[in-house]
């Protein structure tokens, strides 16, 4: 059976601020909170896998994050967005402040070795963001939108130390995910 996986860099020790930046939106209709605990920068998707095919994926991404060049570093996140606008809402966001370069150094590196192995290209521009809640329907859309212009929260600064090559089991309280490997930087 295949695995839904996905690269990312996970935000350990800042649940509390992003519950914090959620709770803006409390009671807004049709809008889900993501499970602060699992906030993450989703470098690239990778979508349903063949588990034959982890060890050739683990090494490549070990040569990916080797390409990128990037050191460790510190990251800051904070701001309030929306994909794909804030008219059309689907996914609300807080932003990546600092360290989005090294980011979009990782994720292009990552890019180029999983779209060789067969993964399929991005299809939009990445920009680094750690998606906060998802809109199923309009009934919340002005508090939403609301928020989205007069807070500029501050969710802190994490060391990234590594990308993680993470497993997505979906199931009925939401997805589940547990991470497969871990690749220093």
């Amino acid at each position: 059976m295949s695995k839904r996986l996905f690269v990312s860099i996970d935000l350990d020790g800042l649940a509390e601020a992003i519950a914090a930046v959620q709770d803006r939106f409390e009671g807004a209709s049709g809008l889900n909170v993501v499970d602060p605990e699992q906030a993450h920068v989703t470098l690239k998707f990778l979508g349903d896998t063949d588990p034959d095919r982890l060890p050739e994926l683990t090494d490549e991404l070990t040569v990916a994050v080797e390409e990128s060049g990037v050191a460790p570093f510190e990251a800051r996140f904070g701001g309030l967005g929306a994909f794909p606008s804030e008219e059309y809402i689907t996914v609300v966001w807080v932003g990546v402040r600092e360290g989005g370069a090294a980011m979009i150094d990782l994720h292009d590196a990552i890019e180029d070795r999983t779209v060789a192995m067969g993964f399929d290209p991005a299809d939009h521009d990445f920009t680094p963001h750690v998606t906060v809640a998802r809109m199923d329907h309009a009934g919340g859309k002005e508090q939403v939108q609301t928020v989205l212009r007069e807070a500029d929260p501050s969710v802190g600064p994490l060391d990234v130390t590594d990308v993680r090559l993470t497993e997505s089991v979906l199931t009925d309280e939401g997805p589940e995910y547990s991470t497969l490997e871990s690749f220093e930087l």
